[in-house]
């Protein structure tokens, strides 16, 4: 009679950790856990797209050694939703860490480009305010990295549920902190410059 009750509670003990085993397989299998359930904030992508293909050479003429001059950019339909647009490019091999080369934002929401030499001042015709770049300048800071290896510029696209209250010459940092909540979609294009 002890035997039989041994093996009984050895088997309960093996079923409960089937069990468990099996929930597990399951969560796993299905890619989502307690977090995965929880959309994530701009979560929807945005296609970006300029003269040059992902990962490819930036043009000579949009960095230091050419014309200094912004390059045109279009992006995809954003979410219905969408009140403005708001656009940061960075460096993600500066040798001091990430480096800032352009700060756009309050973009209106009708616009699906950029032209090519966007003018360096605080406030566009359309409205669109521009932050300061880690040159310390105001609008786009071409490319110019020192010489040797190759770079990589992100240029990152958000659309947002509202246009942001921030005033021209804000900081990447103060327009990231102002767009936390309002991401409905982003997308980013990188491009690479080595000279």
């Amino acid at each position: 009679m002890r035997v039989s009750h041994v093996i009984r509670r050895y088997d309960i003990a093996q079923l409960a950790v089937l069990l468990v085993m099996l929930c597990l397989i399951v969560v796993l299998a299905s890619g989502c856990g307690p977090k995965e359930l929880e959309p994530r904030e701009g979560e929807m992508a945005l296609t970006v797209s300029s003269l040059f293909q992902e990962g490819g050479k930036i043009p000579a003429k949009y960095t230091c050694d050419g014309e200094d001059i912004s390059p045109p950019l279009r992006w995809s339909e954003p979410p219905v939703e969408t009140q403005s647009f708001a656009l940061i490019v960075d460096d993600l091999d500066a040798p001091g860490g990430v480096f800032t080369h352009w700060v756009l934002f309050n973009v209106p929401s009708d616009s699906r480009e950029l032209p090519e030499a966007v003018p360096v001042q605080a406030q566009l015709s359309n409205g669109a305010l521009q932050g300061k770049n880690d040159f310390g300048g105001i609008g786009y800071g071409s490319p110019c990295p020192p010489p040797g290896s190759s770079h990589r510029y992100r240029f990152t696209l958000y659309a947002l549920s509202q246009p942001l209250d921030s005033k021209a010459g804000a900081s990447n940092k103060q327009i990231a902190d102002a767009m936390q909540g309002h991401i409905l979609a982003q997308g980013q294009l990188i491009g690479v410059y080595q000279r």
